[in-house]
């Protein structure tokens, strides 16, 4: 088990990294004191998993609530369902919920844990491969609104996080496929060398390789918890993370979150957003069809069908990194140096998701 910290003070936290994390019942019992428990996972992860979660903490107060699976339940609706579980079993604030499943259920069960009683412990346990090398890490908790994507959320750290690389293992290809997405991004805002490895190594991740994946996942952590250790909200460095999230935020919108997987549409965003920069100067034709190569070699789109350039353009302007002197783009001054910058002028823009939808 490899282990990496995120460091924020007396709300610091670990990743645990490595294989049967989730049939190891010390580190799950170890990972909260809690004496109430709210496992929150969903229709296709517990069925994998719950049974040996909740014999892990057996001895104390214990409930399972299972929801919908898919991005378009990631919404008030669940949220609610969660809350209306902890207040009927009347749980106290010294809680814990438990997030078993990816990305939905993490952010749903975040959100969750940092509204009730303004507050209360929320452990991660993320099986997908997007979760783990992302959107479990850092402390981000959101549901989506029809418009928008995660326009409605709230920074509430886990108290940790234990990534089972075991997990993949029961990963469709199209949903690792989507957390690859993830990880080339990593390489691209801060890690060339990463992203030449990807380059390199990307059959073995396709075939799940054990030691290629727990390299992946470890490296993609360690960036994340050192740009969260520096910025927890946001307000600088962090928002490199979101490389391709404008684009693929108001992509996943248009297609009801149900077109596109977060990571299919991130990719796609990526794209625009190589085309973008490759359209200033920044980087040249041949880097761009580099980030094209890798995204495609790993099964992702880089085009988002039936969609024009003037729908995404109205959209984004729907994103968190907006603010009162207008639109931010995260893109890439070169392969693994991203910046945060204005959003380049709307012929420029347009062009460049216009060279993204075209070429797909």
């Amino acid at each position: 088990m490899d282990t990496i910290t995120v460091s924020l003070g007396k709300r610091s936290y670990p990743i645990h990294i490595g294989s049967g994390l989730l049939a190891d019942s010390n580190t799950l019992k170890q990972s909260t004191s809690a004496a109430e428990l709210l496992i929150v996972s969903n229709e296709t992860v517990a069925p994998l998993y719950l049974a040996r979660v909740e014999a892990a903490f057996a001895g104390r107060r214990l409930k399972s609530l299972i929801l919908r699976d898919g991005e378009e339940y990631k919404n008030l609706e669940s949220f609610t369902r969660i809350i209306d579980e902890l207040i009927e079993a009347t749980y106290h604030r010294d809680a814990c919920i438990v997030a078993l499943g990816g990305g939905v259920v993490g952010d749903l069960a975040g959100y969750a844990a940092a509204s009730y009683q303004r507050g209360i412990d929320f452990l991660q346990l993320p099986t997908t491969l997007l979760a783990q090398v992302d959107s479990s890490v850092g402390g981000k908790t959101a549901v989506n609104h029809a418009k928008a994507k995660n326009m409605i959320g709230a920074f509430h750290q886990p108290i940790a996080v234990l990534a089972d690389t075991d997990a993949l293992a029961t990963l469709p290809p199209r949903e690792l496929a989507a957390g690859l997405a993830e990880v080339i991004k990593y390489g691209l805002i801060q890690d060339l060398e990463f992203f030449i490895w990807l380059e390199e190594h990307l059959p073995a991740l396709l075939q799940q390789d054990p030691a290629a994946l727990l390299y992946a996942i470890r490296r993609c952590c360690e960036i994340k918890a050192d740009i969260v250790a520096e910025d927890e909200r946001e307000q600088g460095r962090r928002a490199l993370l979101n490389l391709g999230h404008t684009f693929g935020h108001a992509i996943e919108a248009l297609g009801g979150y149900r077109k596109w997987l977060h990571g299919e549409a991130i990719a796609i965003g990526m794209q625009m957003a190589a085309e973008a920069s490759e359209q200033l100067g920044w980087i040249d034709p041949t880097d761009a069809k580099r980030v094209r190569s890798l995204l495609e070699r790993a099964g992702l789109p880089t085009s988002a069908t039936k969609l024009s350039a003037g729908e995404i353009l109205h959209r984004m302007p729907l994103d968190k990194k907006a603010d009162s002197q207008g639109l931010r783009l995260v893109l890439l001054k070169h392969l693994g140096h991203a910046v945060v910058v204005p959003a380049p002028d709307t012929p420029v823009l347009e062009s460049a998701i216009a060279r993204g939808l075209a070429a797909g």
